[in-house]
Formats: C-alpha cells, sequence, structure tokens
C-alpha cells in the first residue's frame, strides 16, 4: 500500500489529505503537526478568537473525528526531526517512518525581535499559533499599553483587536507609511484614518530602538525620534519567513521558500510543497503566497497531482483583513502598478484599482464586496476595464465584465 505523508497539520496539510481522500485515493496517509490540537484556521485566532467571539471548537477546520473516519492517521504534537530523501524515510520523535510520497505544508514562522533589543522579555508576544493567542489573552485588558512594531496587516489588525478592547495603543511602522511594501498610499491613507478615528496612535517613519525591562519583563520602549514609551507589553507584527529548515537539511533547492514547479514538486521528485513554504513558477518569475487561498488551492493541486493528474497550478490570488467594521478584499497582485484608479462605493464603501498602463493588475475593495468580485474576475479573465469607466459611480460594474 502506498504511503503519503504530510508534514505540517495547517490550512495546506488539512486540504492536501481531504483532497486526496476525496480524489479517490485508496493508500495510507499520515498528517503530521507540531502542535496538539486538529488543523485549525489562522485568520479568526487574532480577531474573533481573541475578542472572545468564536469558541475554540468554530476554530477547527474539521471535526477531529473526520479524520478517523477518512482513513487518515493524524499525529499531533509531534515533530519530525529529519527527512532521508535516498531513503524516504521521515523521523518522528525517534521513530522512523517510511513514505512514497512526502508532502511539506511547514508553514510560516514569524519574525521576532533580536535578543538584544530586548525580544527576549517576557511581554514581547507574535500572533501565529493558537498557543500565542491564548498565552496574550490576559494582557488584553482595558487601559493596558500595548505597543504594535509593524504597520503591516499583521500589525494592524492587532492593533484593531486592541483597541477594540480599549487598550492604549500606539503602532510604530520604519518606512514613511503603513502598508508601504502591499499597498498603494490611498489604502495606506483609508486604513491610518481609520486607526486614528479609533483611537490609535501610529507612528510612520519610526523604527524601535530599544525595548526597555525590569526584573526580565518588558517595562517600555525608546524609539528611533528618541521618545520613550511606558508599556505593559509589545506585540511584533513585522512579518512572517518560510520555514523551509527540514527541506534545506534534507539538501531540497530553496529559493524564497522550498522551490517547486508548477505541479508542486520539489528538486526531488517525491517530495512536494505548498502553502506559505513553498515557492513556485509565475510568468517570468517565482512566487510565494501567504494566504489561505494559496494554501488550499496549491495544497489540493498537490493532492491531484500525487493522485496522477499532471495538472499545472494557477495561481488567483486573493487575500483579506477585518479591522474594525471594515472588511477589505483584495483581488490580484499590485507589484509593477503605475497608477491607482479610486471608485467610490455606497455608504463610506471604496476600492482601489491597480493599474500598469492599461493592464488591471489588482483591487483593493474596503466593505465593497461587488467591486472585489468584479475586479477578481475580471483579473482572472484577463480583462481590463477602461479606468474612467471604473471611476465613474454611475457605471455598472457588471456591465464590464461584457465589455
Amino acid at each position: 500500500m502506498r504511503h503519503v505523508v504530510v508534514i505540517g497539520a495547517g490550512q495546506a496539510g488539512a486540504a492536501c489529505v481531504a483532497r486526496l481522500r476525496s480524489k479517490g485515493y485508496e493508500g495510507r496517509i499520515t498528517l503530521i503537526g507540531e502542535e496538539p490540537v486538529p488543523p485549525y484556521q489562522r485568520p479568526p485566532l487574532s480577531k474573533a478568537y481573541l475578542l472572545g467571539e468564536m469558541p475554540l471548537e468554530r476554530l477547527y477546520l474539521r471535526p477531529e473525528s473526520f479524520y478517523a473516519e477518512n482513513g487518515i492517521e493524524l499525529r499531533l504534537g509531534a515533530r519530525v526531526e529529519a527527512i532521508d530523501p535516498a531513503a524516504k524515510i521521515v523521523t518522528v520523535e525517534g521513530e522512523t517512518l517510511a513514505y512514497d510520497d512526502l508532502v511539506l505544508t511547514t508553514g510560516s514562522t514569524p519574525r521576532r525581535l533580536p535578543a538584544g533589543m530586548g525580544g527576549d522579555l517576557d511581554g514581547v508576544v507574535t500572533v501565529r499559533t493558537l498557543d500565542d493567542v491564548d498565552a496574550m489573552a490576559h494582557r488584553f485588558g482595558a487601559g493596558a499599553r500595548v505597543l504594535i512594531v509593524g504597520g503591516g496587516y499583521i500589525g494592524l489588525e492587532a492593533a484593531a483587536v486592541a483597541a477594540k478592547r480599549d487598550l492604549d495603543v500606539t503602532l510604530v511602522e520604519m518606512s514613511d507609511r503603513i502598508l508601504s511594501r502591499v499597498a498603494a498610499p490611498e489604502t495606506s491613507d483609508f486604513f491610518r484614518a481609520l486607526h486614528e478615528r479609533n483611537g490609535v496612535t501610529i507612528r510612520e517613519g519610526t523604527g524601535l530602538r530599544q525595548l526597555i525591562g525590569e526584573g526580565g519583563h518588558v517595562t517600555g520602549a525608546e524609539l528611533s525620534d528618541g521618545t520613550r514609551l511606558e508599556l505593559d507589553f509589545v506585540v511584533v507584527g513585522v512579518g512572517i519567513v518560510p520555514e523551509t529548515q527540514l527541506a534545506e537539511a534534507a539538501a531540497l533547492e530553496i529559493e524564497n521558500g522550498v522551490k517547486t514547479d508548477l505541479q508542486g514538486r520539489t528538486s526531488d521528485p517525491s517530495i512536494w510543497a505548498a502553502g506559505d513554504c513553498a515557492s513556485f513558477p509565475h510568468g517570468e518569475t517565482r512566487l510565494r503566497l501567504e494566504s489561505v487561498g494559496n494554501a488550499i488551492d496549491q495544497a489540493e493541486c498537490v493532492a491531484d497531482n500525487i493522485a496522477g493528474a499532471a495538472r499545472d497550478y494557477a495561481a488567483k490570488p486573493w487575500f483579506w483583513s477585518d479591522q474594525y467594521d471594515v472588511k477589505l478584499q483584495i483581488a490580484g497582485l499590485s507589484s509593477g502598478y503605475d497608477r491607482v484608479v479610486t471608485r467610490p462605493g455606497e455608504e463610506g464603501a471604496v476600492s482601489f484599482w491597480y493599474y500598469a498602463g492599461t493592464r488591471l493588475l489588482a483591487v483593493d475593495a474596503m466593505n465593497d464586496a461587488r467591486a472585489y468580485m468584479v475586479g477578481k474576475r475580471l483579473i482572472e479573465a484577463g480583462k481590463s476595464p477602461d479606468p474612467v469607466a471604473v471611476a465613474d459611480p454611475a457605471t455598472d460594474l457588471k456591465a464590464l465584465l461584457k465589455a
């Protein structure tokens, strides 16, 4: 009986094993995860779950019984120590496990502040796992003083939750504006204004020089402009890096993640990769996407190919972020844009449409699901509507799909 081993029990790993069974794969399947809980959703962790609006059971992607009922061996709280590609075995806590196909869905890990800056002090936290959120929940008491380091989506979402819990929130971003690496100034301006209306102090063009501690616990911070803050805790949201240690030790090719071909194979034909940890060909370049949508779609493509489909992965990038009462939905990739078109929506909704010349690249839609859906379909179809028509609120968006 053939054996597929999947390392990493997150969104991609769970999607891969479920897809294998749904496609009729009859061999043995083992899903290995380091955390002691079944695969769960990460996006609600720092929002609905932290706010107490979502119970633990609703985080789970599937009931734990699903895995046993579908003949999937779920090994939780287990760490894979090594991969031996020549022997086609993995070592799990001293035990060897043979595989025919191995799938790496190891995800990513948050960047942390160095110990020399105070990153090892108690009260300096990251937001990535269930344990992370459970450990920090007691700190989110009204009036507590928190510093958010990083003005990307991770940092802004943490700031929104803290503000909703009536904390005293300061966010610092080294770049000249929040979201500078992922969005246009128009989107940055929208979210800056949103956070400031909700009482968050945003310091752009300002970095963290040093955290200050007392008795091993963080008590303050010195910023790059010399400002000193008194604090109760710090949330670090300065991005994530692909988890490639096992792949590197197994001598797999690495290029901004585990390097795969269009079908998800690594440099070893019996080893595959999907999700945050994997980079894949995309046009003339390579791409690594950090999103739930990509984790699911890429993992399902790998499962199909293990089952013999031999199909290439066609990425359809989409992302979202929830902050206060605003749902941001993003379609496409904005890299290389030279023009942003603003389209007003109803009741304060707005969308920003990114163009490179006359080609539509991406759409950021704030509380405008219709603009997002139409923009996504246009991008996937390779259609680029006239920017003048897009900017005119009188234009029927659906009509653009027929043009």
